[in-house]
């Protein structure tokens, strides 16, 4: 009965609030154009004036989609916004947030981060009771469990609703009176506060509290509900887990490196670590390291520094590609990498070469990259490094990962992806040297290096685990 809905977007998104500023709308355009890396396909803002909501969204780039005129018309004093990832189907407006609906207690807008693991059958259940559903969305099942609510005020109904759903969330809600901002009992997500002016500020991360010279106070804690609103702050907590589990293929990928998350480590430092206890547990013989720009940059020159081989730009990234591009009808080999990517043959030519990169995911890339390197940049050694574990299984949490059987370490020994991938040597950061670099290790989820998954699937819905690790 719960096939139909195994086809889920994962929010893997970037949010961010403001309360309390005559110019919310404008603040929330700059922080989701700080965020922009963790969502590219669609983005919106949603604000309020206390009385009227004002809602705008549109498919592609922020840049893009809010112009001056368009933003002048979100008015009000509080606002929140939404930069949605792009994922293979449900590509539609219908998807993009904020969400924003009327029921009994007035209007209350949302955007999300994360991915809830028993949405379908919540979905189904609703739907079986009469629910009518606009989107394909698991946050819009957060909405009509808050609507089905029979509790008093609106922060009741966000607990009652959140005690319900599980899996990986940082939400935040706007009414006509406040700003609420949320965190799941695990913390997978980073999510952070700040204040401009005396106007509180909430961001996915903090690279966006430096766009606009916010200045931050602290993480919104796991399992916390701060609620925002002409009195101040007030918090409130979610009853669950007490063990945390934050996402490191934040601090490994996704987050962007001039960020503070997961109280307040930066992104840049960590991933320095990790290029060094890779190099010291892989270091080869060669001429110089190079990295897979962007995410293997802070990585590739922590590797140079520790080995004391030189650090250059081998391969140079192309950083104005739209969504889709056309493709030429005579075939350019390896043109999908080559439109991202281009070797610098001066730098390369007769070279035994480092190249770092963040991770492994099909090979398909890396395989080309290596060619690449080889071919075109006429490497003389290509030696590849990654600077994380194996990725051997899916994430069940928000980061868009393809099932077990595409990842090509979950079948392939190291020496076989090798092979594969036409690399002339391949070594990963081992999971002990990832813990070596993490502060409090057992704080973060490692599920998709060692299929220790912190949250576990409700029985209604494990059926989609098991297909998801087929």
């Amino acid at each position: 009965m719960l096939k139909k809905y195994f086809h889920y977007i994962h929010e893997e998104c970037g949010i961010f609030g403001v309360y309390g500023h005559p110019e919310a709308a404008n603040l929330t355009y700059l922080g989701l154009y700080a965020l922009q890396h963790r969502g590219q396909e669609g983005a919106g803002i949603c604000s309020t004036d206390g009385k009227n909501f004002y809602l705008d969204k549109s498919m592609g780039l922020v840049a893009d989609i809010f112009s001056e005129k368009r933003l002048k018309k979100l008015c009000g004093h509080a606002a929140i916004g939404h930069n949605r990832y792009s994922t293979a189907g449900s590509s539609s407006l219908k998807n993009v947030q904020p969400f924003l609906v009327n029921y009994i207690l007035g209007s209350i807008a949302i955007a999300h981060n994360g991915n809830l693991i028993n949405a379908e059958h919540l979905r189904y259940e609703l739907e079986k009771g009469g629910a009518i559903f606009q989107s394909s969305s698991d946050s819009e099942v957060i909405l009509h469990l808050i609507a089905r609510s029979t509790l008093d005020n609106p922060v009741d109904r966000i607990k009652d609703a959140l005690s319900i759903v599980k899996g990986a969330f940082s939400l935040l809600f706007l009414d006509e009176s406040k700003l609420i901002a949320v965190r799941d009992p695990f913390g997978v997500r980073p999510l952070s506060l700040g204040i401009l002016d005396g106007a509180y500020i909430i961001a996915s991360e903090t690279c966006a509290f430096d766009l606009i010279g916010a200045n931050y106070i602290r993480d919104i804690q796991p399992g916390e509900i701060l609620v925002i609103d002409e009195n101040g702050l007030k918090s409130y907590h979610l009853l669950g887990s007490n063990k945390k589990a934050f996402c490191v293929f934040e601090f490994i990928y996704f987050a962007r490196p001039d960020s503070f998350i997961f109280d307040h480590i930066c992104v840049n430092t960590i991933r320095k670590k990790f290029g060094k206890i890779l190099a010291r547990d892989s270091s080869i013989e060669a001429d110089l390291v190079i990295p897979v720009p962007d995410s293997g940059v802070p990585a590739a020159l922590g590797f140079a520094e520790k080995s004391g081989l030189p650090f250059d730009f081998g391969l140079i990234r192309n950083h104005y590609i739209g969504r889709t591009f056309i493709e030429p009808k005579q075939s350019i080999r390896h043109f999908g990498v080559k439109i991202k990517l281009n070797p610098v043959k001066d730098i390369l030519k007769d070279k035994k070469v480092i190249v770092v990169d963040d991770s492994i995911v099909r090979g398909t890339t890396s395989k080309k990259i290596v060619k690449m390197i080889r071919e075109l940049g006429g490497a003389k050694e290509v030696h590849m490094r990654i600077a994380s574990p194996p990725t051997i299984g899916p994430c069940f949490y928000g980061i868009d990962t393809p099932t077990r059987q595409e990842l090509i370490a979950s079948t392939h020994m190291i020496e076989e992806i090798r092979k594969y991938i036409t690399a002339d040597s391949l070594a990963y950061l081992t999971i002990e040297g990832l813990n070596e670099v993490l502060p409090n290790p057992e704080n973060y989820c490692l599920a998709c290096f060692n299929n220790k998954y912190p949250i576990h699937f409700p029985k209604e819905d494990s059926l989609q685990m098991e297909l998801m690790l087929v």
